[in-house]
Parts: C-alpha cells; structure tokens; sequence
C-alpha cells in the first residue's frame, strides 16, 4: 500500500469536523427556514379588527353622552392614555406589569430571567415575564393554550408590533382591549361600569383594582367574586410597596376601601340626539354634538321631576339653543327615555303639535314691520266676525280697547285675528317657512286666520329656531346638533325686519311671569292647543332660547295642562338650571320709535280693522300709484355708490299721511301726494303709506 492512501488520525479528526460542522450548518438552515416559513405562517397582523370600538357620542367638549355596544354585545370604548387616564394608574401599571415598557423592544429579556428565577426559587409564579406589548399580542390573538410555542408566538408577534406602531399607540391600544370579566374590555368600559366615571381621576385604590382585574378577569370580577377582586387589589398595593412605589401608610388606607360589588349602567344622556346621531353618522366611532352634558343633565332631571307632577301619562319635551350660533346646547325628547307609557322613545322635539297661541308674537311682528301698527297703538278687543269665523279669548270675556302692547302679553285672540287679517295668512305661512319652520296644514287646506290660534302644525325645536330669530334681531340660525368638519356655513334666513324683532322682544319682556319667575329677565310666551292637548312656553334671553312642551304623547286631551301654568314654570326653571344670570336683551337697532301712544302719527295711534274704518265722504283708500309692486328701481347715483331719492305717488286717502320704508316712518306725503324718500340701499324696501283714517297701502321693490 501506497503512502498516499494512509490516512493520519489527525486528518480523520478533521473530516470529522467538517462533516459535523456541514451537518450543523445544514440543520441550522433548516430550523432557521422552518422559523421564517413559521413566522411567515402566522399572518399579518389583525390590527384593523382590534381597533374597532363602541360607537360613542360626545357632547361639545368630548364628555361622554352615550356609548353604544358593539354588535357582539362588548362594550370597548376608545382610550387616549394621554387625555383619558389617570397619570396615577399609568404609573402603577407600568410599574407592576412592564417597568421598562418605554425602552424594551418588546420582548424584556430580564423580566423573563426574573420570572424564571423567582419560580424557581419560590416554587410558584411571583411575577409574569410578559411586557405590555406581548399582553396586547396575546389579545390580538387570543389562544387558550398556555405552551412555549404560544409564549415564542407572543415574542414574535411583540417585537412585529413594535416595528409598526409607537408606545404610545400600543398603549392606547392595551388599554382599549384588555378584559375586565364579562362584556367589559379597556379602561374607560370598565372604569364607567364599577366607578360611574371616566378613569381620569381615579383613587388609589381605583387604580389597583383596574390593574388586577385583566390578570384574570373571570375570576376576579368585583360583580361577582368581590372577596377574590379585593385580595387580587390588594397583592397589587403589597408589591408596590415592596418596590417603593406606594408607601405602606398610603397603602393601607386603599386597602380600606370596599371593592364595588355592583355594575352600574352605562352612561345614556341624551338618548335621542344620540339616535338621531347615529342614524345619520354612519360608521363613525366617534361623534360629537353641540349638546352640553351638564346643561343636558340637568334639564333631563327637570323634566323628569316636573313629569312626575303632572301624572303617570304626560310627558315633558325641552329644547334649550345658543342664540348666537344655533348650536342645540340641550334636547330632552321626553321625561324617561325607557318609559312606555309616556311613550319615552318618541322625541317629542321634533314631533308636529299645535302651537296654540305660539305664533301670535310673529303676527305682531310683521304687523309692526308693514307699518300699520306700533307696540303703544290701541286695539279693540271685542266680538268681531270675519266672515263665518268669530274667534274668543281663552277665558271667554273681552278687554275691550287696549294697548297692542297688552294685548300681546295677555295674549288676546280678537286682536291677534285681526292683525293677521291685515297681514295676510299666506303671508305669514310664507315668511315663517322662509325662515326655516315647517309648518305643516291639515289636508287640503290653506292658510287660513285659524293658524294664529294654533290651527297649523310644527315641531318644538322649528318654534325654539323662530324665537331665537327674535333674539337674533329678525335672522334665524338653522339648527346644528351634529359637529362636523367645515359645517358652520348655514346661511341667517330672514324672519323680519331688526326693529320689529326688537319691538316683539321688549314686548314678550314685560309679559308677567309664573310665580317662581322674575320680571324682565326673560322674553317669553305661553300657548295652549285646543282640547287642551299641547301646553308651551318659549322663551329668550341675549344668550339662549328655550322651548317647552307639555301633553300627551298620543295627542289624547290632558285637561287642566295649560301653558301658562304647566309650561312656564317649567321654563323658567330651565333658565334658572343654566347657572348663568339670563342675559340682557340688545339694545333697539337704529330707527326705532320709542314713544308713548300720544306722541305717535296719527294712523298709529289706534288701529282699526279694514273693513270698519269710518268714511264720512266717500274717500277712497290710499293706493300707492309709484313705485308699482314687485318693480325693480335703478336709484343708483352717479359711479354706484349713493343712492338718490326715490318719489312715492298717492292717490286717494285722507290727509294727514305718513309714509314708511321698512318700519320705519319717512316723513308725511305733502298735499300734492307725493314724497321722496332715501332708500335703505340695494335689496328689496317695503313701502306703506298710512292715512289720517288708518287706512293703508303697502308695496314690496327691489332697489338696485
């Protein structure tokens, strides 16, 4: 044999060594791909399913006003650690589950080491080597299986979510989901359902619960094992203790406290905005409205105490609004939401009633805009027929003549009609519609002089954004309730003229209040339907305006329930449960007439109905012969930007006449029956001429 084919032991030593070392590195490839094709295995992540919550309405300032459970039956409310919790129980969370949660890249290596050793050491689980993040692993995929497998799957799932996510978000998201026993998960769920409130404040002793209980929420739910709850509570204090982070004195005085061994219910304010809400908002989590939780709590109490009052079958509807921006700071659809027999899930906000004598301040106003009439003018309040309609006061008697001032704070039918007569229902039906109500006439019919005593229909918030238009000075807002991105560009609708508004509101001022209200703080005005079906009273100050209902659901008469005495005390108590002073009206806008009725022209000392003014030869009416009705006049002056006088021409009428542009008095047509008069500017001006019997005539041009 050849000396080349020995073979040396020392070079078999070496063979070997590559062999084991190509086994080895064979093997290593093999369980390095098995690991990869393991981890590709896995899926992403089900992040988007995780991140879906109860849908939650907000009031203005983002408190909670109602949540609703998820389809599953969960409750899981969206948690910002940062605005949501306690900083208390942040501290002491981090502190017993993952002290070094904001440096560990998801996976503790010495909380594990420290795990393992106190097992060892201890013969039992001391403390868990899991960080927050491999918890929110385990409750992205939850698995019941406790194995080396299911702890690597966590491992590798924790440091997958760091990549994707900051700190902050896979805290927010642990609190979201972590299980507090039953249908509760995430902090705020279960911090509403054992405290009543938000965890932004919460006790010590609050805090060591909410950090025991996701250990194992079954086990120690307080509804239902409140020994265990209380003893998990308080080995969360003891080792707190151990590491500093609570002192003992602090400790023991938690450890007093009774764990809570009821659930309470989950916050519903506002139940029927919050409906309407959600029923428009569609797959939104979050949805904020205008309301104000507490002035909506406390109006949702008033109506529930004063409904209790009243009997078993009325209910009590209010509906509180900012003047300034038509926000609904307040809705209370009915006393008890949950209530059958007074219908509690209907909204009776936003149901159509009679107004009653509601509607009598915007007669008044339109009357007092068209000219013919002023707040200290005289009025008869006697029987008078128009055509087949007589109408009567609520108390059956007459007043005989009076001030229009008084006629509209006693709230007299006679000479409400007769305005309206003058006015013109149409027109009235009209310019309520232009600014935003819907009234709603029975079928086939037309407006008619009946609609200024309630024979019309219209929802209480349509009425409340009428008043508001009063207090606006003659421009309504449309209502908002729902906020949204760039949603503030609803256009003022026009309602009257500011002086007229600002003459109905000093008029309704000095309307004598109930007995709990005081004098001249509020404008306000009762009405009551017939059969004694709907009692209101609306009311405004320079802030809000309010609006109550009260009757029967289901339109059945409840006799005795009036406006004056059901409704008004309800408004003023809601004014009062604002917790501000009510705000002074504005000051009367430029142009108004302040006079007693001595020191009014002629015509507007004393009005008269058209068809009994007094001719002693025969003289016509006044009828305005220029500018025609509906005419377009250039009065423009030279470059655009003046106006010159227009001429007003008259023919019949009895002499002394006054003529008024807008409301407002222009001065008296001289004998040969003409005037000029200076347009307000561009836009449609109304023109009235007025003779010395009352009679008069009004056109409507548009001066450009």
């Amino acid at each position: 044999m050849s000396s080349a084919a020995i073979i040396t032991p020392a070079e078999r030593r070496w063979r070997r060594i590559k062999l084991a070392a190509a086994v080895s590195a064979a093997a290593s490839l093999i369980l390095v791909g098995a690991f990869a094709a393991w981890v590709i295995s896995l899926g992403p992540l089900p992040l988007q399913q995780a991140r879906q919550v109860s849908t939650t309405i907000v009031d203005r300032n983002g408190k909670l006003l109602r949540a609703y459970a998820m389809a599953d039956g969960r409750w899981r409310l969206p948690v910002d650690a940062k605005t949501n919790v306690d900083p208390g129980y942040l501290k002491l969370l981090l502190a017993y589950e993952d002290r070094r949660f904001r440096s560990h890249a998801g996976v503790d290596p010495l909380a594990l080491g420290r795990a393992a050793f106190q097992l060892v050491t201890r013969g039992h689980i001391v403390s868990g080597g899991s960080t927050i993040t491999m918890q929110l692993a385990r409750l992205l995929e939850p698995r019941r299986e406790r194995s080396v497998t299911a702890k690597l799957r966590q491992m590798v799932r924790a440091l997958e979510i760091e990549r994707r996510m900051t700190k902050d978000q896979i805290l927010d998201l642990y609190l979201a989901l972590a299980p507090y026993g039953g249908n509760l998960e995430g902090i705020r769920a279960a911090s509403i359902a054992y405290f009543g409130k938000e965890p932004k404040r919460l006790s010590l002793a609050e805090a060591a619960l909410l950090v025991a209980l996701p250990q194992s929420p079954e086990n120690r739910r307080a509804d239902r094992h409140p020994e265990i709850a209380h003893a998990a509570r308080d080995r969360v204090l003891d080792r707190m203790v151990e590491d500093g982070q609570v002192s003992a004195e602090d400790a023991t005085q938690a450890k007093a406290v009774p764990v809570p061994r009821l659930r309470k219910p989950m916050p519903i304010l506002a139940p029927h905005s919050a409906d309407q809400a959600i029923s428009i908002v569609k797959d939104t989590p979050l949805i904020k409205l205008t309301l104000d939780s507490g002035l909506q709590r406390n109006l949702e109490a008033l109506a529930h105490d004063r409904a209790i009052t009243l009997g078993p079958t009325i209910s009590v509807a209010i509906i509180a609004v900012d003047n300034e921006s038509g926000d609904v700071l307040a809705r209370v659809g009915s006393p008890d939401y949950f209530d059958d027999r007074r219908a509690g899930q209907v909204d009776m906000t936003r149901a159509i009633r009679s107004p009653g004598s509601t509607l009598k301040p915007f007669i008044y106003g339109m009357a007092f805009e068209d000219g013919f009439v002023h707040p200290e003018s005289l009025i008869d309040d006697r029987p008078i027929r128009f055509g087949s309609y007589a109408p009567e006061n609520f108390d059956m008697t007459f007043q005989g003549t009076v001030p229009v001032r008084k006629a509209l704070q006693m709230s007299l039918n006679v000479p409400a009609i007769a305005l309206l007569d003058r006015v013109g229902a149409s027109r009235l039906s009209s310019r309520l519609k232009q600014a935003g109500a819907n009234l709603v006439l029975p079928k086939d019919e037309t407006p008619g002089l009946a609609m200024g005593l309630g024979g019309v229909g219209i929802t209480l918030q349509d009425l409340v954004q009428l008043y508001g238009g009063l207090a606006r000075l003659g421009s309504t807002r449309p209502l908002r309730e729902i906020m949204r991105a760039n949603d503030d560009a609803r256009e003022p609708l026009r309602l009257m003229d500011p002086v007229s508004a600002w003459q109905v509101g000093n008029v309704l001022l000095g309307t004598p209040p109930p007995e709990n209200g005081v004098h001249n703080r509020i404008a306000f005005k009762t009405g009551t339907s017939y059969g004694y079906r709907d009692a209101w009273s609306v009311g405004f100050d320079g802030r809000i305006t309010i609006g109550v209902w009260v009757g029967r659901p289901d339109g059945a008469p409840a006799p005795g329930i009036v406006g004056r005495t059901a409704a008004a005390p309800i408004l003023f108590d809601a004014f009062a449960r604002t917790g501000k002073l009510p705000a002074s009206l504005p000051k009367p806008p430029k142009g108004t007439l302040v006079a007693s009725n001595a020191k009014l022209p002629l015509p507007l000392r004393r009005f008269r109905p058209v068809g009994e003014l007094v001719r002693t030869g025969g003289e016509q009416a006044p009828h305005i012969q220029f500018p025609l009705n509906g005419s377009r006049i250039d009065a423009a002056g030279p470059g655009g930007t003046s106006f010159s006088a227009m001429p007003v021409k008259v023919a019949g009428g009895v002499l002394p006449m006054t003529v008024l542009v807008n409301g407002v008095s222009a001065g008296e047509i001289d004998s040969r029956r003409q005037r000029l008069v200076d347009p307000p500017g561009p836009g449609f001006t109304r023109l009235t001429v007025i003779d010395a019997m009352g009679a008069a005539d009004t056109v409507v041009v548009r001066i450009q």
